[in-house]
């Protein structure tokens, strides 16, 4: 009987386990996310935000998902011999108790091939799928390109450069 009672418990907190592990998105704070409004004509274009960490350990970006796009991709900008490229990279980290901004110039997910042309004011649903098999489902409003005000409401002295 002792046997059972140790088989049935160890088969319940086998279960009971996911429900108790936090995943990384749960420690992840996504802030002013918006979406930059595209050219009449253009399908392609990015989502920008700031990615705030509270847990203890690095959370690992690796896939972005939108219903927009065809395709949705983690890019980022690098300095190639002087001139600005840009290049699908395989996760962002975010670093324990820290933050990352995905700006223009720099991290961003690239919406590609979208399946109809975004209009200001719009919502578009981002869904962050981090290392571990957790996620975050972002809302990020369509916003025009204004000159000079690349992330609108950010306090970029906060953060990491």
């Amino acid at each position: 009987m002792k046997n059972v009672i140790s088989l049935v418990a160890l088969v319940l907190s086998a279960f009971a386990a996911p429900a108790f592990a936090a995943g990384a998105a749960d420690q992840i704070s996504v802030i002013d996310p918006y979406v930059r409004m595209t050219p009449p004509g253009t399908r392609t274009t990015a989502a920008f935000m700031a990615l705030k960490n509270a847990g203890d350990a690095e959370a690992k970006l690796v896939t972005a998902a939108s219903s927009v796009a065809n395709v949705t991709e983690l890019h980022n900008h690098i300095n190639d011999g002087g001139v600005m490229r840009m290049r699908q990279v395989k996760e962002i980290a975010v670093p324990a108790k820290g933050e990352v901004a995905l700006k223009p110039g720099g991290y961003h997910v690239m919406l590609i091939d979208l399946k109809a042309p975004l209009k200001e004011g719009d919502h578009v649903v981002v869904t962050l799928g981090f290392a571990d098999g957790s996620s975050k489902e972002v809302h990020a409003t369509v916003v025009r390109p204004t000159a000079g005000a690349p992330m609108q409401g950010m306090d970029h002295g906060k953060m990491p450069h």
